[in-house]
């Protein structure tokens, strides 16, 4: 019965392939399944590189890949007994002494995994850096503010509620709000005022025609020349009026 070496051999063979034509198709450099096919496992390197090269090769060339790998381990002394099955039987065959060129080989497929390993370690601590430094400072969250302690948006009051268009002769419009309304009022086409006006505000104008607009027209009473108007709606109706204040 053949070898494990002897096995793969014999199958590459049947195929009429080259070591050069399996390395090309499985990427394993023809040197190692040469090595294989002579059963030179200190050739190629650690148990754990030989163990994927053998299951590797095993499998392109139909073999049964993990009893490969187990008459490997036999090979090794890993597991009592002998060999069995299609790879035969007997003890492996003295392996020669491996080249300068192999040795050189192995020394830098290492080196190329160690810097590999330590590039991928620097990137994920790198990465790890950056994202902590990246990572925003929450500022403390403001209690938030109770809707029963927000106070109405109005406008101030002005110090001094009449204002006064500069002319005498001209007619009186007084506005006294008792209840918060937004007020739009033009004076001789003037518009003195457009804002909300808290309860408590009075507004005297002087002028010849007045037009009043109000978004709560049952909190708002107009007087004209002394003559009270009252409000000029129902609470919560917005009104529109105009007034002529001086007589043509």
């Amino acid at each position: 019965m053949p070898s494990l070496g002897d096995a793969f051999r014999a199958a590459r063979e049947a195929r009429h392939l080259s070591l050069s034509d399996v390395s090309e198709q499985i990427h394993i450099r023809s040197v190692y399944l040469q090595s294989i096919e002579d059963e030179d496992w200190r050739s190629i390197g650690a148990p754990v590189y030989v163990r994927g090269f053998v299951r590797t090769y095993a499998r392109f060339l139909g073999l049964d890949s993990e009893e490969a790998v187990e008459h490997y381990n036999e090979l090794l002394g890993d597991r009592p007994g002998g060999l069995a099955g299609p790879f035969g039987s007997g003890s492996p065959r003295p392996a020669p002494g491996p080249s300068i060129w192999v040795w050189l080989a192995g020394a830098a497929a290492l080196a190329l995994v160690g810097f590999v390993a330590y590039n991928y370690i620097q990137f994920q601590q790198s990465n790890g850096a950056t994202a902590r430094l990246a990572k925003p400072t929450l500022a403390p969250t403001a209690a938030p503010i109770s809707q029963a302690t927000l106070a109405p948006i109005v406008a101030t009051p002005t110090p001094n509620p009449v204002a006064s268009l500069g002319t005498a002769s001209g007619g009186t419009l007084v506005i006294r709000v008792h209840q918060d309304s937004w007020l739009q009022v033009s004076v001789d086409g003037v518009q003195q005022v457009s804002t909300i006006l808290p309860a408590g505000t009075e507004k005297v104008y002087h002028g010849k025609t007045a037009s009043i607009r109000v978004g709560n027209a049952g909190g708002v009473d107009v007087s004209v020349n002394g003559k009270n108007v009252g409000s000029l709606g129902a609470a919560g109706d917005v009104v529109e009026r105009s007034f002529t204040l001086v007589e043509k």
